[in-house]
């Protein structure tokens, strides 16, 4: 068992000396001068603490200094347990100068980890699970990270340095893409301006412009009106799970929803079957979508009450297998960066399809309509057009055609 006790540094001398701190732990031994001098007729070799004595008034203060010190080691010792961290005498000594300064303890000081656990758990009260679990996923990540350096990682280390190393850490040891890294280092960042605003971080180096978070731009696709219609007219009565896929992202493809909202449409979001009307989940903004003929045509069928969807990890399979069987099999060519290398893939069409292509396929071929960019915008929550420009998918030949039948060209 992990134990503090006090020595003095010369307990035969007749002037004052230093005292230390000493911490068995895992067979091993830390050492630590407390920056405390006493005298050693004043001392208690049984007690390792001050003699309670009128010729030493100030014991009980001095004593009390000693018992912070040995509590801060302990409190510090469990941290590091406690965050996966294998104690060594440098991480020790590092955790114990977070917990004591001037030798006073400071048990409301966060640490930047306890710091995530306590936010974590605040947050499960008002943020959605999806939220949650990508904050603890980040958090997973820095835990790994802190292990390897084999050294607490706090707010007054969150700089440059940490930054850099860090990104070669999620590039190198956890081979994620750059897309991935990106999202991290923003979650990060969300931490650290919380903790900002709540006094608890003073260090604001995550802020300098090199503390940036990295993105690259996806290889997307969208399914054009013709596509779609040809996975409309599939015979898919035989086969249940398809034809339920099917129906479900059609209407994503028609009313540009998220998968969370299209697959949630009830008989009251139906007005005068004419128009959709709803609250997003994600953004909570109301929404009004024109009925397009081929969702009037599903809910029909449904008698406006939509069956239940599949999870969106099995939907995106059997969606998959619906693009599949309408014979949408064009060679796309992707490109992604992980692990900090760039690798490229050619898939057919049919497996880049997910039921997010739905909602981006809305937007793109309502772009190439020549529906303003604001009414579509109305529908997709994209506030500025520069961030609506980036989503569709518009290859050079479509944009070409589609200035053909401007004015100016004309």
């Amino acid at each position: 068992m992990s134990k503090a006790k006090f020595i003095l540094k010369e307990p035969n001398s007749k002037e004052e000396t230093l005292i230390y701190l000493l911490y068995n732990y895992q067979y091993k031994r830390f050492k630590y001068s407390t920056g405390e001098k006493i005298n050693p007729k004043f001392w208690n070799k049984s007690t390792h603490r001050v003699k309670a004595t009128k010729q030493f008034t100030e014991y009980p203060e001095f004593n009390a200094r000693l018992d912070k010190i040995a509590n801060g080691i302990n409190n510090a010792f469990r941290k590091l347990l406690n965050d996966g961290i294998q104690p060594n005498n440098i991480n020790i000594k590092q955790a114990l100068e977070i917990e004591l300064s001037d030798h006073i303890l400071k048990p409301n000081r966060l640490t930047f980890f306890r710091f995530i656990e306590e936010y974590i758990e605040e947050s499960k009260l008002n943020k959605k699970a999806g939220t949650i679990k990508v904050y603890n996923t980040v958090f997973t990540h820095l835990k790994e990270f802190s292990k390897k350096q084999n050294r607490l990682i706090d707010f007054d280390m969150i700089n440059l340095e940490f930054y850099n190393q860090y990104l070669g850490f999620l590039k190198k040891e956890q081979n994620l893409a750059n897309n991935t890294i990106g999202k991290h280092i923003k979650t990060i960042k969300s931490f650290l301006n919380e903790a900002t605003e709540r006094g608890i971080n003073t260090n604001l180096d995550f802020k300098s412009k090199k503390f940036k978070t990295i993105s690259e731009e996806a290889d997307t696709v969208y399914l054009t009106v013709d596509e779609l219609k040809e996975i409309e007219k599939l015979d898919l009565n035989d086969i249940p799970r398809l034809d339920i896929t099917r129906d479900l992202f059609l209407i994503g493809c028609y009313t540009g929803l998220r998968f969370s909202d299209f697959t949630q449409i009830n008989p009251e979001n139906i007005i005068d079957n004419s128009i959709i009307e709803m609250r997003t989940r994600k953004t909570n903004q109301r929404v009004s979508i024109p009925l397009h003929k081929t969702v009037k045509s599903i809910l029909k069928k449904y008698n406006n009450k939509l069956p239940k969807a599949y999870v969106n990890q099995k939907m995106n399979v059997y969606l998959k297998e619906v693009v599949g069987k309408a014979e949408i099999n064009e060679l796309i060519e992707t490109t992604i960066t992980k692990g900090g290398k760039v690798e490229k893939n050619t898939l057919p069409k049919s497996k880049l399809v997910s039921t997010h292509t739905a909602r981006r396929s809305f937007a793109t071929n309502l772009y190439l309509a020549n529906v303003p960019s604001i009414s579509i915008m109305k529908i997709t929550g994209h506030r500025t057009e520069s961030s609506f420009l980036r989503y569709i998918r518009v290859s050079q030949k479509e944009n070409a055609d589609k200035l053909l039948t401007h004015p100016f060209f004309n």
